[in-house]
């Protein structure tokens, strides 16, 4: 929920797992609770009341209209330098040297905060791309750490929903090895945020 309601680690009092009786064995150790001490920069929006089974939506689900998923709230962005092309185009291969989950199944996306010079510095792995994300995120905060960093390396396609976590957490820029869509780009330069697509070793586009 980090991601969704904005807040600094010392906002946080405390983070538990769920005890509820009637979860399953499977969701005890998958659901937390997240206390603050201090409200959040933004509420968490109300969850969109249309039907949701079957889906295959992503980016801009729960919400009724463009303008508003574009409504992002920003906080301090990262105020120094973000990676120059030539460390952008090697970011896939360092990143891929620590993908374990990646080198063991094939199916893992990653995602990792990375210093102008191409440092990384945390770096998760999952099934889904906004797990990823929300993991890189919420092990900066549960360090103690802010989540704005130089740059958001993201190995899957630049959906508008990464664009907004990357706004949202105040990183720079954001690096993908796929394609961005035409909302991410919009996003991106509505925001501020330099944003790379069709990334790999000989070549990437920038779009903001």
């Amino acid at each position: 929920m980090v991601h969704e309601g904005f807040c600094l680690p010392t906002d946080i009092h405390r983070i538990a797992y769920c005890t509820d009786v009637d979860l399953a064995g499977e969701e005890e150790y998958n659901v937390v609770t997240v206390t603050l001490s201090a409200r959040p920069y933004r509420e968490p929006g109300a969850r969109h009341a249309g039907h949701s089974s079957g889906s295959s939506a992503c980016g801009v689900c729960g919400k009724d209209s463009i303008s508003e998923a574009l409504d992002v709230q920003a906080r301090t962005r990262w105020p120094g330098a973000v990676p120059l092309p030539e460390t952008v185009r090697r970011l896939p291969e360092i990143v891929r040297e620590q993908q374990r989950v990646f080198g063991r199944t094939g199916g893992a996306h990653a995602a990792a905060l990375v210093s102008p010079d191409g440092d990384v510095l945390v770096v998760r792995e999952d099934v889904g791309r906004h797990n990823a994300v929300d993991k890189v995120t919420g092990a900066r905060v549960l360090a103690g750490e802010d989540s704005a960093a130089a740059c958001l390396f993201v190995s899957g396609r630049a959906g508008f929903e990464l664009v907004q976590k990357a706004v949202s957490s105040g990183v720079a820029s954001l690096v993908a090895v796929g394609a961005p869509t035409s909302l991410s780009v919009d996003l991106a330069k509505r925001s501020g945020l330099v944003l790379y697509g069709f990334t790999k070793s000989d070549r990437c586009v920038r779009y903001a």
